[in-house]
């Protein structure tokens, strides 16, 4: 029984939090328009019986997602947004790989204030954050008037409303996800196996390739899916920095639910999503269990 209460928990957790709510975003992904309160067709009515629920499973069906292969709208939207999540990724775990290696070699002493200023921008409103960067990047923000003060433009640079201002704005925001999770790997590290290769002949860069990245894979990899997997469905940061032409998923999203109210076709497109970002989780869950099964 206490094994099976603490199992519970959890699993708890993931049907009324996860599998119900996916559940219900299947059926309606399943239904047709309509203009009625909720805006889609079928819905069950429990008062006919059987004779309900036979009719009710037989009016779903499958249009939405062949709707959505003959739009290339929705297409070009995933690949944009597959595209944008994995630069983001990329840039973020250049520019935060090195500050979690930094604070992970830094003065124990220093090490909690360090992790401060990591967190300190969460005590203020995401929203806030993104709308503080719309002023920095606009034509007369703060960054071209700094640029042209010191003489290295003579023109404002155009970057709001443009690709560029989204990764800047997901790096800065996702920057966190990354640098924690590996500062967590690399402060576990046992700096004896350093030592030990310099020991043996290795120069400070085959040592650190060898050993440290080797080391800090799982916090490379955790910090990777944590930036990615919101970055692919994000919405609030393409829609006030990348403006109109920038083209993700989460865009799309939105404005089908609450501009079109085509909720069948809006959750559709979430299903498809959360698909995207599952199937890669779980086969990469299954490789590293081969791996560490090949390992004992």
């Amino acid at each position: 029984m206490r094994r099976f209460a603490l199992i519970a928990i959890p699993y708890f957790w993931l049907l009324a939090l996860f599998l119900i709510p996916f559940l219900i975003v299947m059926k309606i992904s399943l239904s047709d328009a309509a203009l009625a309160r909720p805006p889609y067709l079928p819905q069950l009515d429990l008062n006919e019986g059987w004779t309900g629920i036979k009719a009710f499973f037989s009016e779903l069906d499958f249009e939405n997602y062949i709707f959505l292969t003959t739009d290339d709208l929705y297409w070009k939207a995933y690949l944009s947004s597959l595209q944008i999540a994995a630069i983001s990724t990329v840039l973020t775990l250049i520019v935060g790989y090195p500050m979690a290696y930094a604070m992970a070699r830094a003065d124990e002493s220093w090490r909690p204030t360090l992790l401060m200023l990591i967190i300190l921008p969460f005590w203020t409103s995401f929203l806030i954050r993104v709308y503080a960067w719309i002023g920095i990047l606009s034509t007369e923000g703060y960054l071209n008037q700094l640029l042209q003060g010191i003489g290295l433009i003579s023109e404002p640079l155009t970057i709001l409303n443009t690709t560029t201002a989204v990764y800047i704005g997901v790096v800065y925001t996702y920057l966190p996800f990354m640098v924690l999770p590996i500062y967590s790997a690399l402060d576990r590290m046992d700096d004896s196996l350093l030592e030990a290769s310099q020991d043996l002949g290795c120069t400070r860069f085959s040592a650190f390739w060898l050993i440290t990245i080797p080391l800090s894979r799982p916090g490379i990899t955790a910090g990777c899916f944590l930036v990615f997997i919101p970055t692919l469905g994000e919405f609030v940061i393409p829609s006030l920095l990348g403006g109109s032409e920038t083209l993700m998923i989460g865009k799309i999203l939105w404005e089908e639910f609450f501009s079109n109210r085509d909720w069948p076709v809006a959750s559709t497109v979430a299903v498809i999503l959360l698909l995207l970002l599952i199937i890669p989780i779980v086969l990469f869950q299954r490789n590293e269990q081969k791996q560490r099964e090949m390992d004992q």
